[in-house]
Order: structure tokens, then C-alpha cells, then sequence
């Protein structure tokens, strides 16, 4: 019996094309497992399917997840570009919510194609091959796109061959997606641990409270930043400063007011997409600044004894609405610097206190002299150094032994107050102040004076150090120094 020789042809002809497709699908194989990065994977994979295609142009679309946005990467001249579109737009979109592939030789007669992308780029497209890209468990990751044929149109076969050279690659893909994020996370948590220890360093409170809100924004991607703290002796919430408001230094406004208040009062992390639909939003804080809050993230400020003491708010994320991810790492920051904010606090209150105490001092006429642990005068107002004929730069850093030498009652009496931290006291004590300020004071008066003092001790925080001092005032109708010695804890 003799063979038809039309089917022996078409036997043979097709047997070539199964043999093409396994030595095609082998090549890929080999070619992504060589690979090491996303980035190579996808721009060798785009160059072998535009050449089995025989298409001017291909692009692999992977699905993002956290954004529902499919994104292809190219080489540029000026680098890596990257183009994202919503995952149910376009051809492409199609193909991927639908996981059907599509065979589109008339591109701008189809209803589904998106033409802005032409637009943008000056390419013209005629013609679509669009196929998904599946795993071996048949999960939907993406999809594979060829355009404009060489030839002739594409057909039902090249779709084919398309669907299976990208579900060859679909592990090496997958792995690549794993591979790529792991890297960003290590990257993202080394960077995370030397900026919370950078942070922690600052002692000064707005200066923290600035860098805390600047990277803050940075880390979400959002416009602007507000660290509140809680003022517990008004029950208001307070933005000490607001990054990027022009000048506004101080914001204040009750406690359970606004997303902010909420988060406070209840302690949960709030996340809405669109702030003025939401009706615990308070407007006035855009009225206040002239800011325009479209998204909110907003999460407590919990300190290590686990109180709230203020809230963190990030707001308008570029590209979207606040992730998941955004909160767990806002969580995660507000967490670690709550303890530098809260020693930054104290630090502040702690300045505001020497300060203020120095404005008595400065003010007061009694003199006041005050000593560290070592003995070593550490400040004098204006009228210590009057009293004792020196100048302040005199007298600072000086041994009480030196500037007392002549005055051993006196010397005595600090010793056993150091000693035994308890009050004593002299009276009526002769003070003779020691030679450098002696010849100061011969020089500016030609005399000895002579001074009726009190002395004071007390204990402060300064500079990590307990400190006394010692107060005193001119007798002035006294020909001879009466002076009275008062020490007291204070």
C-alpha cells in the first residue's frame, strides 16, 4: 500500500514544529537558570519570545499584589525604567483578569486597547499576541504581551507557543519575585536599624521630632508627616512642629479630637484612603496649615512602659491609598524612637528648667555660687561675682579651696555638708576671698570689703551631677563681714 505523500509531509512538518517548540522551551530553560536577578530574567525572556515571535516588540507584565498593578521593566538609555498600569486595563489587563489569552491583529479596532501607551512612547501598534503567565500550580502571575508581527498576522499557534515558553519561565520568574523581595527586606531592615540608631542619638527635642516626621515621609513615600505628643496637664495633642508648614511651629487641639485624637484615646492604628469621607476627620488642621489631606496612616505612640504618648501621621502616600505594609512599619519605627523622643522630652523639660532657674539667679541680688561633687564652682550669678570682687570667668572652674582659702570655717562647713549631706550652718564669718580675685577686688576698690552672706546648699540635676549653692549678700552699713551660713537641702 502505497503512503499518501500529503500526509507523510504534514506528519514531518509537524514533528518539526514539536521538535522546534522542545528545543525553544529547552533554550529557555537553560538561558532564565543561568540567571541571577528579575531584571535579567525579564529582559532575556523579552528578547527570546520577540524572536521566536518574529514580533518588533515584547514586554512580561507581573502582577504586584500590594498594588493589584502590572509592571514591566526596560533598559534605557538613562537606565532601568519601569511601567505600571491597574491590572484590569487594556489588553493586557484583559488577559490577566479573564487568564484567557488573546489574538488581536487589528489593535486600535479592539475595544479593550489602551492607546495612551502609544502615546506615550511614539510606538504604534498594530497587532497583539497576549498570553497569561501561570505557574506550574496554575496561580495567574502575570502575562506575556509580543506586538507587530514581521510577517503575517499572528495566529491561535504562535499563541501557543507563547503560553508555554512563558510557563517555562514562571518559576524562574516566581523565584526571581522571592528573591527580590527578600533582598529589598534585608535591605530595607539594615537600613531601618542604623537609622532608629541615628535617630536615637538626638537629644534635642525639635531637632528630633523634625528628623523623626522627615523620614517618616521618606520611609511611606508620603507628602508630609505630624508627630503629636500628649500634653497630659492640658489633655491636648500637640505638633511641636509640622514638617513642611511654613512656618507653623505649634499646633494644639484636644486629646480624643480628629484621627489623631482617636488613634490616641483608643490606641489602634487607623488607615483610611479618603480623609474628608471619613467623619472623625478634623478639617481644621487643613484649615490651620493650607494642606489638602487626601489619605491618613495614623498609629499611637506607645512608650516602653506601654502608655500612649502622642500619635504619628503620615499623609497622602504617593501612588495610592496606605498598605498594609505601611502600617506595620510605622508601627515599628514609632515603637523604637518613642524611647529617644521620651528622653528628648525629659531633656527638654530639664533645659527648661536650668533656664528658667538661671533667669531667677541672673535676677536675684543675693549672690549664688554653685559646686559639683569635686568641689569645682560650676556656675556664679551676677551678684556672686560682685560680692566676692571677681568676674564670672574668674570664679567658674575654680576649686572651692582656692576661691575660700583664706576662710577655713567656711571650707569646713562645705566639707561636712558634702560629707554627710545634711543642713548646717555659720554665723557672722568673717570672708576673705582668695588671692586672683583679692587682687581683683583690691584693684577695682583699693580695699578689703567685708560682707554679711547666707549660704545655701541644694541638690539639682546638672549635668549628671549633684550641685551646691551657696547664696550671699553685702551687709551694706557693716564696716566688718557678719555673715550668716545657712545650709539646706532643697
Amino acid at each position: 500500500m502505497t503512503a499518501d505523500p500529503t500526509r507523510s509531509a504534514d506528519a514531518l512538518l509537524d514533528q518539526a514544529k514539536r521538535l522546534h517548540l522542545a528545543e525553544t522551551l529547552v533554550d529557555v530553560s537553560r538561558t532564565v537558570a543561568a540567571l541571577d536577578t528579575l531584571d535579567e530574567i525579564l529582559a532575556s525572556l523579552v528578547t527570546m519570545t520577540a524572536g521566536a515571535l518574529r514580533a518588533e516588540r515584547a514586554t512580561l507584565f507581573l502582577n504586584d499584589t500590594a498594588t493589584n498593578e502590572l509592571y514591566s521593566r526596560s533598559m534605557t538609555d538613562h537606565g532601568p525604567r519601569e511601567i505600571r498600569m491597574l491590572n484590569d486595563k487594556g489588553i493586557a489587563g484583559k488577559v490577566f483578569q479573564t487568564g484567557r489569552g488573546m489574538v488581536v491583529n487589528d489593535a486600535y479596532a479592539h475595544p479593550d486597547f489602551n492607546s495612551e501607551v502609544d502615546e506615550t512612547t511614539g510606538f504604534i501598534t498594530r497587532q497583539i499576541l497576549c498570553a497569561p503567565i501561570r505557574t506550574g500550580r496554575g496561580e495567574l502571575i502575570g502575562v506575556a504581551q509580543v506586538l507587530n508581527r514581521l510577517d503575517v498576522g499572528f495566529d491561535d499557534a504562535g499563541l501557543q507557543l507563547l503560553e508555554a515558553m512563558t510557563s517555562q519561565a514562571a518559576l524562574a520568574l516566581t523565584s526571581g519575585q522571592r528573591d527580590e523581595h527578600r533582598n529589598a527586606q534585608a535591605a530595607k531592615e539594615m537600613e531601618f536599624v542604623d537609622l532608629v540608631a541615628d535617630i536615637t542619638s538626638e537629644i534635642d527635642l525639635d531637632a528630633l521630632l523634625l528628623r523623626v516626621m522627615a523620614e517618616a515621609t521618606a520611609m511611606l513615600d508620603a507628602e508630609r508627616s505630624t508627630l503629636f505628643l500628649h500634653d497630659s496637664r492640658a489633655s491636648e495633642l500637640v505638633a511641636r512642629v509640622a514638617e513642611g508648614s511654613n512656618g507653623v511651629d505649634e499646633i494644639r487641639f484636644p486629646d480624643s479630637v480628629g484621627i489623631a485624637g482617636t488613634v490616641f484615646t483608643s490606641g489602634e492604628t487607623i488607615n483610611i484612603a479618603h480623609a474628608y469621607a471619613d467623619l472623625r476627620f478634623n478639617p481644621s488642621f487643613d484649615t490651620h496649615t493650607g494642606f489638602f489631606t487626601r489619605s491618613i496612616l495614623c498609629v499611637p505612640l506607645i512608650n516602653e512602659a506601654g502608655d500612649t504618648i502622642g500619635a504619628t501621621q503620615a499623609l497622602n502616600k504617593r501612588g495610592g491609598p496606605f498598605t498594609a505594609e505601611d502600617e506595620q512599619r510605622l508601627r515599628a519605627f514609632t515603637a523604637q524612637v518613642s524611647i529617644a523622643l521620651e528622653n528628648a522630652k525629659l531633656f527638654d523639660d530639664v533645659r527648661r528648667v536650668k533656664n528658667y532657674n538661671d533667669a531667677v539667679l541672673e535676677s536675684m541680688t543675693n549672690g549664688v555660687v554653685t559646686l559639683d561633687n569635686e568641689g569645682e564652682v560650676v556656675t556664679c550669678n551676677a551678684a556672686g561675682a560682685e560680692i566676692l570682687g571677681c568676674t564670672e570667668d574668674q570664679i567658674v572652674g575654680r576649686s572651692v579651696h582656692d576661691l575660700f582659702d583664706k576662710n577655713p570655717g567656711i571650707l569646713a562647713l562645705v566639707e561636712e555638708v558634702m560629707a554627710t549631706n545634711e543642713s548646717g550652718s555659720l554665723m557672722d564669718v568673717d570672708i576673705h576671698v582668695g588671692a586672683s580675685c583679692w587682687r581683683t577686688s583690691r584693684a577695682r576698690s583699693g580695699s578689703a570689703r567685708r560682707w554679711r552672706a547666707t549660704w545655701i546648699r541644694h541638690w539639682r540635676i546638672d549635668s549628671c551631677a549633684a550641685t551646691r549653692t551657696f547664696s550671699g549678700a553685702p551687709a551694706p552699713s557693716s564696716p566688718c563681714c557678719s555673715a550668716t551660713s545657712v545650709v539646706s537641702p532643697h
